[in-house]
């Protein structure tokens, strides 16, 4: 049995099925060459019926045995599958000369695709357009009551499930000390402190970064009633560039470029994204 296609055609069977609507109509024409021969070659009249008759039988016979083989094999070649509605472009997949022409396999590639580049821009989509914490109405002023809502996310973990992962990326950096709290109830808001170079304040969405806040380690980090600060930043322009654990030696480690502390007033604040070395802005180019 020949193997089936994606697209559920039994390129075998179809082919079977053409060469048996061929000796269909093969049969067919005898019958009506039958009938317009009439009745020939017999001496007498009777003899020639008989033989009209049975000549006209057999043809009938092959007609109803080819119109059975052809239904046997129409129930064998199948039907194109519905998972890719490319319409007449299934028919390309009868092409002979696959090999030199794989029109139809490429086209389904290209369909698979397309759907899953579909499927992962819904994805981001959903994504970029997370409910972000509200502010209160002081700091939003009068046109955040006009500002529509953003649509709930899709994506929601269980905060035990939340809290787990924190709890094995505190245990991953003993350099770091991450501390997790949810005035809110739901939103997860970590304090976490890098030696006693900075701290920083994270807002959680699910396991998502809603936003980051990175202040000194002197700096304070609450608001007057006790709860963490998530708008004010740093007063110092070195803290809002952060590369978090890689601070840890953030004022004792040269620049790797000119060997320098400070270049501006400022020390290396860029890293390498594969071994964390330490560059001045103007020197990473």
């Amino acid at each position: 049995m020949a193997d089936v296609l994606s697209v559920g055609v039994n390129l075998e069977a179809f082919a079977q099925a053409i060469s048996a609507i061929q000796a269909l109509r093969s049969s067919v024409s005898r019958v009506f060459d039958c009938l317009k021969d009439g009745m020939r070659n017999k001496e007498t009249l009777e003899g020639r019926e008989k033989a009209f008759i049975a000549h006209f039988q057999d043809n009938l016979q092959s007609v109803n045995r080819d119109l059975n083989e052809l239904e046997r094999l129409s129930n064998l070649v199948g039907k194109p599958s519905e998972n890719h509605p490319l319409h007449n472009s299934g028919l390309l997949s009868l092409d002979p000369v696959q090999d030199k022409t794989p029109l139809y396999s490429q086209l389904l590639q290209a369909y698979k695709w397309s759907n899953k580049l579909q499927y992962h821009a819904g994805l981001a989509s959903g994504l970029l357009n997370q409910q972000s914490l509200k502010r209160s109405a002081n700091q939003m002023g009068v046109s955040a009551k006009r500002r529509p809502k953003a649509q709930p996310t899709t994506l929601v973990l269980p905060p035990q499930y939340v809290d787990d992962v924190i709890s094995r990326i505190d245990r991953m950096f003993p350099e770091m000390s991450i501390h997790l709290s949810r005035p809110n109830g739901t939103s997860a808001m970590l304090l976490v402190t890098l030696g006693k170079v900075l701290k920083v304040i994270v807002v959680m969405r699910s396991l998502f970064i809603d936003r980051t806040i990175v202040k000194g380690y002197n700096e304070n980090v609450y608001t007057e009633d006790g709860k963490l600060d998530i708008w004010s930043k740093s007063n110092y322009q070195v803290f809002q560039k952060t590369w978090l654990r890689s601070y840890i030696k953030l004022f004792q480690a040269p620049c790797q470029r000119c060997g320098k502390f400070l270049q501006d007033g400022l020390p290396p604040t860029w890293r390498d994204f594969r071994t964390l070395e330490a560059f001045h802005d103007t020197c990473r180019q």
